[in-house]
């Protein structure tokens, strides 16, 4: 698996320190976390499955959209909108690879409406040296794999995730502080239009 593909893989969020003798978050507050994310943006670092390292910004406008903007000279590009996540792989001449959006862990963090309580989607959930664990996975589709989203408190928030797909590869996404974006542009996101721009020219 690529790693590209492996930010597609059922994934898992891990994290920094946090305040001494936390608490474990409880689900109904993460999810309010989640839901209350909005249009937020980030420096990330990923670690691959095969030890290489990877940097960029990611970008989020919720419901339903984000953006994986790699770091030059990388110009590959993971964007997800309109139900549809596409991979552009800066070291192929071919089209995006795309697809559905709810076949992605991505849905997890960019559904209309969050809600970690649902029958069958959290599978544990605890505090582990100072950081609230949730384990997750998509009810009517286990052989996806699981998705362990890490907390930390006062205030909650999500710092890394660790993508484990159903072959037991891992990719990890570190995440800086997430900040307020709200003059981020719908374009940004516009899988037709970054088609069009990486097309070849007569």
């Amino acid at each position: 698996m690529t790693p590209l593909r492996a930010l597609l893989a059922p994934l898992a969020l891990l994290v920094f320190s946090a305040p001494a003798y936390a608490e474990k978050i409880s689900l109904g507050a993460l999810s309010s976390y989640l839901n209350g994310l909005g249009t937020v943006q980030s420096d990330f670092t990923q670690v691959n499955a095969d030890g290489t390292v990877s940097l960029g910004k990611i970008y989020i406008k919720r419901p339903g959209r984000v953006r994986f903007e790699y770091a030059p000279p990388d110009k590959s590009l993971v964007l997800a909108s309109a139900g549809t996540v596409a991979i552009f792989d800066s070291k192929s001449n071919q089209p995006p690879e795309e697809y559905p959006l709810k076949r992605t862990p991505l849905n997890l963090i960019l559904a209309p409406q969050i809600d970690l309580a649902r029958a069958k989607m959290v599978v544990g959930h605890a505090e582990v040296d100072n950081t609230t664990r949730v384990t997750a996975q998509d009810p009517e589709h286990p052989e996806y794999g699981t998705i362990e989203l890490v907390f930390t408190a006062d205030p909650v928030a999500l710092r890394q995730w660790v993508i484990t797909d159903n072959l037991g590869q891992q990719t990890t996404v570190i995440l800086g502080e997430l900040t307020p974006a709200e003059t981020l542009s719908t374009s940004l996101f516009n899988i037709s239009q970054e088609k069009s721009r990486r097309s070849p020219r007569d």
